[in-house]
């Protein structure tokens, strides 16, 4: 089949061939690759593309003189701070423009995000960050990627059903991953000096396309037991409002909201306290008086407590509703 390269395509090829700088072979491939017709005669074509590009970038990444200096941190806002990982085009960015206001570049060239990106997912009266990352791969060995992993509170490790290298691919990154001493699993980890375990939820991106079911049955065969999987389509939106609530569970917290004495019973601005939290802890977070002054409360949960008095060390569930009293 004729693969029909448009001028665009030709124009691009031509600065590429004269390009002098690995930024400008950069810049050009990332337009051959935006501007190549999209069909079977192309396939080897961008394919090669896309190798090109890899390698470039690692290039770039390799550079001492031009990443000294260079740290990223993302402060955690929200309910809590879940890091996007993930093999290069795994739709990680197309996910985290779906279910959050943020707008992370979008391509289907390896490496298109660089710097992690924040955005805010609301799940139902709250929000959770979702941090868009550069890809976990040898390619990129920046060591801040892995603190940034580090620090969050939980992580999406997000794979493409439609990748031929899918297996590899995932393994790559949990090997990249497990070099930094992370543990991605949801499962207890043995107590190894110098490593962390992250919780994390195995998203199955692209379940629309041909062959996913098929793919996404091997993936629990596998890897059921370590993670537990979810599925979705970044493009189609299938499986999102499911995620969005995976993810809020992911981070094993719950809210708890107060009233004043008198006042009307409300389930609004909750605090966030992690799973197994006391009275006592909320009391804390409201105000430090509570800790030495605090009396009794009264505790509002659908179906089980209407008012009743509870003492300073009940353990406080999802969306209970608290009158503390000094």
């Amino acid at each position: 089949m004729p693969a029909n390269l448009t001028p665009d395509y030709l124009e691009a090829e031509r600065r590429f061939k004269s390009a002098k700088s690995t930024e400008e072979k950069v810049a050009a491939i990332e337009e051959m690759m935006a501007t190549i017709p999209r069909h079977k005669g192309t396939e080897k074509m961008q394919a090669d593309l896309k190798r090109r590009l890899s390698k470039l970038r690692a290039e770039q990444a390799r550079r001492p003189t031009s990443r000294i200096g260079i740290i990223h941190r993302v402060e955690k806002e929200g309910a809590g701070q879940v890091v996007m990982v993930g093999p290069p085009n795994s739709g990680k960015s197309m996910l985290v423009r779906q279910l959050t206001h943020a707008m992370p570049e979008v391509a289907d060239y390896p490496f298109t995000t660089r710097v992690p990106l924040p955005g805010m997912m609301p799940f139902e009266d709250v929000q959770v960050q979702l941090v868009d990352l550069p890809p976990v791969h040898p390619d990129f060995p920046e060591s801040w990627l892995y603190q940034i992993i580090r620090n969050a509170d939980a992580a999406l490790l997000v794979v493409d059903l439609s990748d031929p290298d899918l297996l590899e691919d995932l393994e790559t990154t949990l090997g990249q991953v497990a070099n930094a001493k992370v543990q991605l699993d949801q499962a207890e980890f043995p107590n190894v000096p110098g490593w962390l375990r992250k919780r994390t939820l195995l998203v199955a991106n692209k379940i629309d396309v041909t062959g996913a079911p098929e793919d996404l049955d091997i993936l629990r065969d596998l890897y059921g037991e370590r993670f537990v999987l979810t599925r979705t389509s970044a493009e189609t939106g299938e499986g999102l409002d499911s995620l969005r609530r995976a993810v809020f569970e992911l981070l094993e917290v719950i809210r708890v909201y107060t009233k004043a004495p008198g006042k009307k019973l409300e389930r609004v601005a909750p605090y966030i306290l992690k799973r197994g939290s006391r009275l006592i802890d909320l009391a804390g977070h409201v105000h430090q008086d509570f800790l030495a002054q605090l009396k009794y409360a009264r505790l509002w949960r659908e179906g089980r407590f209407d008012g009743q008095m509870v003492n300073r060390d009940h353990v406080l569930e999802d969306k209970d509703v608290v009158e503390l009293h000094r």
